[in-house]
């Protein structure tokens, strides 16, 4: 397929995903604030992500991203006015978890976690330009303009974030009811991660 040390990459790809980030960040907010469930739908959205930023380098898009000051900066901009905008709601945000088990029922909670893990992970370039200068370091000279390395190294590196991210989820899930049964700490929660959030986002709109 055109890969190179596949399992130095497996291991590289562990290390960058355990690393604290942006992606971290947001599942162990949703999985303190608002238990298990919705801890695993934003590991799954931020990893459908990852796909998403997959399919754009193995069609050029992401070089495109590097190379277009016009397109970097419209990603870059619409990404971090995501994140303040999710950071201010969450700010604002009134923790009343009575009846959350029926929201988590319905689903709609579980979608909004989804989608919201998608979009954060999607609309951010920093993500684009690391696997464009990471993705190439394991895969043959000959096959850098064919799309199925790209693919499979992506898919690989999603899945490796899905286990870690559940694995993150369930341990942080365990805390999650001693927060529910603390209004405080779960308003302090929130506060803490609109503020995160929306430093994260200023921090994107200034990258170079």
């Amino acid at each position: 397929m055109g890969i190179e040390n596949f399992v130095t990459f497996m291991v590289s790809a562990l290390l960058f995903i355990m690393t604290p980030g942006l992606d971290t960040f947001f599942v162990l907010n949703k999985s303190l604030g608002r238990g298990r469930n919705s801890g695993i739908q934003a590991a799954l959205g931020v990893n459908v992500g990852i796909l998403t930023h997959t399919m754009c380098a193995a069609m050029g898009v992401s070089v495109l991203l590097a190379k277009s000051a016009f397109a970097f900066a419209a990603v870059k901009y619409l990404g971090a006015a995501y994140l303040i905008y999710l950071g201010v709601a969450t700010y604002r945000k009134r923790t009343d978890f009575d009846g959350l088990e029926q929201l988590s029922t319905n689903g709609q909670k579980v979608k909004s976690d989804f989608w919201s893990g998608f979009l954060t992970n999607s609309l951010n370039p920093k993500v684009a330009l690391f696997f464009v200068a990471f993705f190439p370091q394991f895969i043959s000279a000959n096959q850098l303009h064919n799309p199925m390395p790209y693919v499979m190294l992506g898919v690989t590196y999603a899945f490796i974030g899905v286990v870690w991210y559940i694995i993150l989820t369930l341990f942080a899930s365990v805390f999650s009811n001693q927060i529910k049964e603390n209004p405080s700490s779960s308003k302090l929660l929130n506060k803490i991660g609109g503020l995160a959030f929306i430093s994260m986002g200023i921090k994107i709109a200034f990258f170079k």
